[in-house]
This record gives structure tokens, sequence and C-alpha cells, in this order.
């Protein structure tokens, strides 16, 4: 089992930038893809991006595509989302989860879920 910890949400004006972290704790997180995903009030929690282990291939979301960027540090155990031009309809709950499924983007194939970050950007 890997233990997750999400950082660096915050209140932000539409267009400015956050970054957030996902920490992680146990020596086979970097064995795992990792994906975030994000849940706004009252809807259900959506894909944003995901990062493979091994080669570092990066998937979005097309609503967040040319505007977010993930990555990883696999000697600090972290993986980074990196949000620019944000809007307001990018409020949400962030979470970072591994992935054990067969899909990159179903939540379902996905474990260990984080408590989530909250980003609110205000228009």
């Amino acid at each position: 089992q890997v233990q997750l910890v999400e950082s660096g949400g915050g209140l932000v004006q539409a267009g400015g930038s956050l970054r957030l972290s996902c920490a992680a704790s146990g020596r086979a997180f970097n064995s795992y893809d990792v994906g975030w995903f994000r849940q706004a009030a009252g809807k259900e929690r959506e894909f944003v991006a995901a990062i493979r282990w091994n080669s570092g291939r990066t998937y979005y979301a097309d609503s967040v595509k040319g505007r977010f960027t993930i990555s990883r540090d696999n000697a600090k155990n972290t993986v980074y989302l990196q949000m620019n031009s944000l809007k307001p309809e990018d409020t949400a709950l962030y979470y970072c989860a591994v992935r054990f499924g067969p899909t990159l983007q179903a939540v379902n194939d996905y474990k260990d879920w984080g408590q989530g970050t909250q980003v609110t950007v205000s228009s």
C-alpha cells in the first residue's frame, strides 16, 4: 500500500497558476502510474492527468490539455501538477492516486487515494 498526501492548493484568480504536489511513502511508489483527479461540488470525480512510471509518458483530459503539466521526481517520491491559466471551472478538490487497473482514466482503476487539496479559482 502507498500513502499519498496532496498539497499546494489554494485560492487564486482566474489566469493564475498553482503547483500541486503528491508526496508518497512506500518504496513501491516509483513502479506505479500516478493520476490526478478532481471533484467539484455536486459532481462526479473526473480524470485530470496521468503519468507512466517507466516511460514518463503523460496523458491529459481535454479540458486541461495545454494548461496543466504532470511530472514526477522519483528520487523525491513526488508527482506534481503544474496548473497554468486557471479558470473558475477548475475549482475542485484535487486528488492523486496510483493505478492498479487496466485504464488510465477510470476512477475505479485507481487506489490509495490521498485526502485531496482544494483549488478555488475566482473570476
